[in-house]
């Protein structure tokens, strides 16, 4: 499993010894395509990182239907807000094809976190970047679609 994790670029700065601790609380989770794995609104209690398969993260607009915002492959992760905040999903994902994923619990990694604050300041800062540059994409494609209407 360390080997696996040592893959994921959120883990890409911890120690063998860390990322053993994020091993032992992590769970294989897999969904048939179609199935959602989580809907906007639901509350939030782990994050997934995809070993095999495809998720497409999206929103479903009234009167225009569903809006694709990602697809994540293997070696992406999502739904990492629920680990940082309390507030319900943000967005639907829904395996894209049938998909292996591994599930980080809040309550299991917030227990590691207490006692280990140099890891909780490594993963704090890989889910940093990691929303700014989410921020970032979703930005631009607001600046294109509301070029494309005009800005209405």
């Amino acid at each position: 499993m360390i080997q696996l994790l040592k893959k994921i670029n959120l883990f890409e700065t911890l120690l063998e010894s860390e990322l053993g601790k994020i091993a032992k609380i992590c769970r294989l989770e897999a969904a048939q395509k179609g199935a959602a794995i989580f809907k906007e609104g639901d509350a939030g209690d782990r994050c997934y990182i995809i070993m095999k398969g495809e998720v497409r993260i999206s929103k479903f607009i009234p009167n225009i239907g569903e809006e694709a915002l990602a697809v994540l492959k293997p070696g992406d992760y999502f739904g990492e807000m629920a680990l940082i905040d309390n507030f319900p999903r943000s967005a639907h994902a829904i395996a894209n094809s049938d998909v292996e994923m591994l599930g980080i619990n809040k309550t299991e990694l917030d227990k590691i976190l207490i006692m280990d604050h140099e890891l909780g300041y490594k993963l704090l800062w890989a889910f940093t970047k990691t929303l700014s540059k989410r921020l970032r994409e979703t930005n631009e494609k607001m600046a294109n679609f509301l070029a494309m209407t005009g800005g209405f």
